[in-house]
């Protein structure tokens, strides 16, 4: 299956302002374009077609976004079968405060307290 090729084209007019985006179920695969969501605190993507981390890499470039919802993508269910796809997320996504509904807790933070 090839799959839809959604990119984030046409972002730029809203990219200063957004802070929310909310595109669960639309088959999305690709991130290309979403850079430009300097504003981006909230990216709610469950139920897509995302698979590979270099998509999802291109999310550390937003400097905002502080929760993420990847649920029943193909990489959050490859890697939540062997148990690496919130120390990866976390690794990948410092700024990250909740993966999938659940706070992250980084050792750091602790620490502090």
């Amino acid at each position: 299956s090839s799959g839809i090729n959604a990119e984030y084209g046409g972002l730029e007019p809203v990219g200063d302002t957004l802070e929310e985006l909310w595109i669960s179920y639309n088959l999305i695969e690709k991130m290309k374009g979403i850079g430009v969501l300097k504003k981006l605190k909230v990216l709610f993507m469950s139920n897509n077609l995302v698979k590979d981390w270099t998509e999802l890499q291109k999310l550390s470039e937003l400097p905002c976004l502080v929760d993420l919802n990847m649920v029943n993508n193909p990489i959050e269910e490859k890697h939540s079968v062997e148990g690496t796809w919130r120390s990866e997320i976390e690794k990948k996504l410092m700024k990250l405060k909740k993966l999938d509904g659940v706070p992250i807790v980084r050792q750091d933070e602790e620490d502090e307290g």
